[in-house]
């Protein structure tokens, strides 16, 4: 997959694609769905499959003060749609400049001029441009005016008529419901980030940990999951085993909110390694305990529980 940060001077192998428009944060089952109408109609157009989406997200400039919410930052969020066989990546930059853009200004700015766009997918409740005044019906308008396709994706919904959205994953992972997030996206729901030092403790119970910053990722809910962690090399990642506490660690009094993973009989060295951390199940929540040997005890109790169940799969 080739990444463009830009949609201006476009060499001629980049332009004339088929667009799926959007910020697909989760990149989950409904916006695989808009990709993947995007990829039918370019193979059968003969022409390449692209992605056009934003960063950073356009809540945190609409919201600068949110609390973080994200799913995937735009590291994940790329290798997610790589994944999928996209052959084009472009990127807006939004910043106070795109947020007063024209819908009109975008669509022509961007879609003609920058990418040459021959075709353009969205979803039902795509919105962009100044005031969000763009929406699939004046994607349609312009496309006959400029000479470019446009199809727009219905809602796409599970088994039992839920709506797949990026909202519905947030909630599942604030409720401590890493299973069902996972389900809505098609895979585990992960964290991702550089390892750091950390304070050592848990080295000194023999339970090291990967100490990870959560940046802007969405908080779930803080405490202790079964997880299976890997250094990052794309497909090639190896899945280790291994159980992590989600939070602000409050029995040795810390304040700083991360994810602090034990990997199961490995002894290595992760040090300014970049590991990716599958959330896979909730075990209990965080909670202080009464003394550091009290902690040391209910670790063992949390090690063999993600065990069991890692090995059920």
């Amino acid at each position: 997959m080739r990444l463009f940060r830009h949609t201006a001077d476009l060499p001629a192998d980049a332009r004339g694609a088929v667009v799926a428009l959007g910020n697909f944060d989760g990149v989950h089952r409904g916006h695989q769905a808009v990709i993947g109408t995007a990829q039918r109609i370019a193979r059968d157009l003969g022409a390449p499959s692209a992605v056009l989406t934003f960063e950073p997200h356009p809540r945190s400039v609409f919201r600068p003060a949110d609390a973080p919410f994200r799913l995937s930052p735009f590291r994940v969020k790329a290798r997610h749609i790589e994944a999928l066989g996209v052959d084009l990546l472009f990127v807006c930059h939004f910043d106070d400049s795109f947020l007063h853009k024209s819908a009109e200004a975008f669509i022509e700015d961007d879609l003609v001029r920058g990418l040459g766009a021959r075709h353009v997918v969205c979803g039902y409740d795509f919105l962009f441009g100044h005031g969000r005044r763009g929406d699939p019906a004046l994607l349609k308008q312009a496309g006959l005016l400029h000479g470019f396709g446009v199809t727009e994706v219905g809602t796409i919904a599970d088994e039992a008529g839920g709506v797949y959205s990026s909202t519905r994953i947030r909630n599942a992972l604030v409720a401590g419901n890493p299973r069902e997030a996972a389900r809505l996206l098609g895979s585990p729901w992960e964290i991702e980030g550089r390892v750091e030092h950390g304070d050592h403790k848990g080295r000194t119970i023999g339970f090291p940990t990967a100490n990870v910053e959560l940046a802007d990722y969405l908080r779930p809910a803080f405490g202790v999951y079964a997880v299976r962690t890997g250094v990052d090399h794309g497909l090639d990642t190896v899945w280790r085993d291994g159980v992590a506490n989600l939070g602000r660690r409050p029995t040795v009094g810390g304040t700083v909110e991360r994810l602090e993973t034990h990997l199961f009989d490995f002894d290595g060295d992760l040090y300014g390694q970049h590991l990716r951390v599958q959330l896979i199940d909730f075990l209990r929540p965080e909670r202080k305990f009464g003394s550091f040997a009290e902690l040391k005890d209910q670790i063992v109790q949390d090690a063999a529980a993600a065990r069991a169940v890692l090995a059920k799969g």
